[in-house]
């Protein structure tokens, strides 16, 4: 199986597993993701990470061996495929952990940002280089990059093709937090368990309200901030946060 899905408790993981082609997508793997997604989606636990095999590559990008032979219309299923995959990471409710170890370029780069939050190694490497091969970013690449860090950014990334380090990455919004490649699965993990103690209707609906902040105009999207938040007052967890508050306890987030 190209992607393997475990899950203990309230975290799923999701593993990219095709170590010998350095973990690129081909369009067996970006279906199995998909499906994986779609599961999760029937029965969403609060933390999703999603992780790849091996230690020097997260996700190499698409699979240059499958893409050099195809027509037109084969290249327009291949990336309609792409980003029924990378949406259907994005449209869970789950918070969606991405787990870097090292190179995550092109499609890699895009996977990742696809994800909520993104832990990498100080290995870790970004890009997007696809215009070394006459191509674009064509899982939704140009779109989140230029949402996650800036128009002038995204466009220096996509021309030139260059890579950034963890470090450049965080700074230009890619990476949310950085650690020693021997740290990173504990780090992750301990993260990951950490989120899954967040109350799980907040998190979602936030993540509703931020997804419309970054792809509808303003007044929708505050639209859809006020009725997200009105919505979670009919929520035990939101009576249970409030009167945990008043009475100065920790509150027992259940999810409902």
């Amino acid at each position: 199986m190209s992607v393997e899905m475990t899950r203990q408790g309230e975290v799923a993981t999701v593993t990219i597993s095709r170590p010998r082609a350095l973990n690129a997508l081909d369009a067996d793997t970006l279906r199995s993701l998909r499906e994986c997604m779609q599961n999760l989606a029937m029965d969403p636990p609060r933390v999703v990470v999603l992780d790849s095999a091996g230690d020097r590559v997260f996700v190499a990008g698409a699979d240059i061996a499958s893409m050099s032979t195809m027509t037109p219309e084969e290249a327009r299923e291949f990336t309609l495929l792409g980003h029924a995959a990378f949406d259907a990471i994005e449209r869970l409710p789950s918070i969606v952990l991405a787990v870097v170890q090292g190179a995550a370029l092109g499609g890699g780069c895009e996977l990742a940002l696809a994800c909520d939050l993104v832990i990498a190694s100080e290995k870790a490497r970004f890009g997007q280089p696809e215009t070394n091969l006459g191509l674009i970013p064509g899982f939704g690449g140009c779109s989140r990059l230029l949402r996650r860090v800036g128009v002038a950014a995204a466009r220096e990334l996509v021309y030139t093709g260059r890579l950034v380090d963890a470090a450049e990455a965080r700074t230009l919004g890619l990476v949310n937090r950085i650690v020693a490649p021997e740290s990173l699965r504990e780090e992750a993990d301990a993260w990951a368990a950490e989120l899954a103690t967040r109350p799980p209707l907040a998190c979602a609906r936030a993540k509703v309200a931020m997804a419309a902040a970054e792809t509808s105009d303003a007044r929708s999207a505050q639209a859809v901030e006020v009725e997200a938040f009105a919505g979670l007052f009919g929520a035990a967890d939101t009576r249970e946060g409030l009167e945990a508050f008043l009475e100065k306890r920790p509150a027992e987030f259940k999810g409902r």
